[in-house]
């Protein structure tokens, strides 16, 4: 791990490294939050643990402040556990080994969580701080945000007294988010039935090298989709020789593009079958010329002696794969480059009688959304599929009039001499389930900039991190009284 002590602000570097040395991946970020807690009972902060495991931690008002009203700085506390396929990183026990590269921090071929990591470091170091100007101080710390936001969902009505909430989730300097898009999970379950293989190669398909990314920052980028090109891939080898399906397994989140996908197959040629794969590794690479460059279909020959899937299951499974819909369907006709509607076909999973599709769908409308689902579902029913839809949350819907965000536009025009952007992010924040509990509450999202989150490639810009302390320590400033 690199030694963050000599980067400024060192508070908040000093508490991402202690956040980067414990694992907390989503669904696993219990042992972050007793660290945080029994941190919180040291520096003698008033903290407590909602019904669903969030943290919520109070620090009083600095002295000649106490006028001012109460803030809410809000992160959470999980983070994506995403590898290279030859990483042995394990994300339940091991810490994330952070390197240096010029003004960026990365991980050594895994997510960094610096999504939203910063932002949790950030909101601890001003609890820590004694020289900085704020109004009554609540931090929020959500669980599993990234996994299903369990923790918004279930955040209670009563809990926070603050006006103002800032969400740290944010992942682009210089930028002011007023609203997200909503999303919800398809859930489908394709029945198949096997029957033992006639044909004497077992072989693995795999598609990798894809660069992935976040399903909702990076979907518009036109990067590869590995479960959609090893799709493509059986439809185009069927049509050259006989082939007879195994398995397929590809993705490991909903939201996150999927870097990699294997396929199990049977087949009379091996070396016609690698010439076939060569050809179409020749095609994806000339369409993904730029967004791939690293793109790798390959073809080996294994041992295998499963039963195959047959032919009627095959063909829906495959036709249903290459109908399905996949990145952006539309972008918003009210606010320029940011895409309204998306889907993500992230994970695909096979078992003995059954295949599994996972599939985020994103909107900043809601008919959009349902539209795009309803596509979907009818696809997959076609097939013989169940669908269920879980999940869903809304989305955060802006609003141009709101205090907060023309205060955080006047601080950082005052301390940057340069005009922010307003935007709306495609990414889902928890800003929009927060509004539920409590639905009077003015919402703000900002953040230091962050690249390739959800992904090995993950990092962050150093230098945009100590600017974007000096935004919020400098809103919580300029706070107004109550």
């Amino acid at each position: 791990m690199a030694d963050l002590s000599s980067l400024q602000p060192a508070p908040l570097w000093q508490f991402f490294q202690t956040i980067c040395s414990i694992p907390h991946p989503s669904k696993h970020e219990e042992a972050l939050a007793t660290w945080i807690c029994q941190w919180a009972t040291e520096q003698q902060l008033d903290w407590q643990r909602d019904t669903v495991g969030n943290v919520i931690i109070r620090k009083p008002a600095a002295a000649g402040c106490e006028h001012l009203q109460t803030t809410v700085l809000q992160a959470h506390i999980d983070m994506v556990p995403q590898k290279g396929v030859n990483s042995d990183h394990n994300f339940a026990t091991d810490p994330i080994d952070t390197i240096i590269d010029g003004d960026w921090l990365t991980a050594n071929d895994t997510t960094l969580g610096a999504d939203n990591g910063i932002g949790m470091a950030s909101c601890l170091a001003v609890l820590a701080a004694d020289d900085l100007a704020h109004g009554p101080i609540e931090v929020l710390l959500t669980i599993d945000e990234e996994a299903g936001m369990t923790g918004a969902f279930g955040l209670e009505a009563g809990l926070l007294t603050g006006t103002m909430l800032i969400n740290t989730d944010s992942e682009q300097e210089g930028e002011i988010y007023m609203g997200c898009a909503g999303g919800i999970d398809a859930n489908i379950n394709l029945p198949i039935e096997r029957q033992p293989g006639e044909l004497p190669v077992a072989a693995t398909i795999t598609v990798g090298g894809l660069r992935g990314g976040h399903s909702g920052v990076d979907i518009h980028l036109g990067r590869g989709n590995a479960n959609k090109l090893l799709a493509r891939t059986l439809l185009q080898l069927q049509q050259q020789q006989a082939i007879e399906l195994v398995s397929f397994d590809g993705g490991s989140l909903r939201n996150a593009i999927p870097r990699d996908a294997k396929a199990i197959v049977r087949c009379a040629d091996a070396a016609a079958l690698a010439e076939q794969v060569a050809v179409l590794q020749a095609c994806y690479r000339n369409e993904l010329v730029v967004s791939e460059p690293n793109l790798a279909l390959t073809v080996a020959t294994v041992e295998n002696q499963q039963q195959v899937l047959t032919e009627a299951s095959q063909q829906a499974f495959i036709q249903a794969m290459m109908a399905t819909a996949n990145g952006v369907m539309a972008m918003s006709q009210q606010i320029d480059g940011v895409t309204e509607t998306s889907t993500n076909l992230g994970v695909v999973t096979t078992a003995e009688d059954h295949i599994k599709v996972l599939c985020l769908i994103r909107s900043l409308i809601d008919s959009a959304r349902l539209n795009t689902e309803q596509a979907i579902a009818s696809c997959w029913q076609l097939a013989g599929a169940s669908i269920e839809m879980t999940g869903c949350y809304p989305g955060w819907a802006p609003n141009p009039e709101s205090p907060v965000m023309a205060l955080v536009d006047k601080v950082y025009r005052q301390n940057f001499s340069d005009e922010p952007k307003i935007m709306v992010i495609h990414a889902g924040l928890e800003c929009g389930l927060f509004k539920k509990a409590y639905p009077e509450m003015d919402m703000v999202s900002i953040g230091p900039t962050i690249k390739f989150p959800h992904s090995p490639d993950e990092k962050v810009q150093i230098s945009s991190v100590a600017n974007y302390w000096t935004l919020l320590t400098e809103i919580l400033k300029a706070i107004p009284a109550k």
